[in-house]
């Protein structure tokens, strides 16, 4: 099942950048993949649960803490969701390390898919390696700036066009050839 990870360097020390990710409800201001999560306040910790919205869906699902250690790492596993084409299982997840003046984060998203979804997995998995390099710096953002490019998105950039030489124009005429005994065939 698609696993995509990338990682960043947030100019904040890791207590205040994980205050932030435990806190789910913060997700829906930079996650491409949360539409949006309810309201109430939830104390952060392993096994929290929270309602969310996934992108493309009309209910809320639940979303649940899936690992808590503190400025070191959070995992949050949304809901199995239905569709006709089989089940989709979503997990979040963010390890911490201090970095220099800030922290390096590296965020992973897992998608468990199932039925007919496992044939989608490249496609998913394309789409996530598209969307959380763009994760990764709308993260930043949120958090006040970015101290360093996320490294995936390097990837993802495309290099400024190189000015190709010119070619000769195709000739259309066959070239003659001349035998000379000896040289090649």
């Amino acid at each position: 099942m698609p696993r995509v990870t990338t990682s960043v360097i947030v100019s904040r020390p890791a207590a205040e950048v994980f205050d932030f990710l435990a806190d789910a409800r913060n997700l829906s201001l930079w996650s491409s993949g949360v539409a949006g999560v309810d309201g109430d306040a939830v104390p952060p910790g392993a096994n929290a649960e929270y309602r969310y919205r996934y992108p493309g869906r009309h209910r809320a699902h639940r979303l649940v803490c899936a690992g808590y250690e503190p400025c070191r790492h959070i995992v949050f596993r949304g809901q199995r969701m239905w569709s006709p084409l089989g089940t989709q299982v979503p997990e979040y997840g963010f390890d911490l390390l201090p970095h220099g003046g800030g922290t390096l984060v590296r965020l992973s998203v897992h998608s468990s898919l199932g039925a007919g979804m496992a044939l989608f997995s490249p496609v998913v998995a394309m789409a996530w390696r598209r969307d959380l390099p763009v994760d990764a710096r709308k993260l930043c953002e949120a958090l006040g700036g970015l101290h360093a490019t996320p490294r995936a998105l390097e990837a993802v950039r495309t290099a400024e066009p190189a000015v190709p030489a010119p070619e000769p124009p195709f000739d259309y005429a066959p070239a003659a050839r001349v035998f000379q005994p000896g040289v090649g065939a």
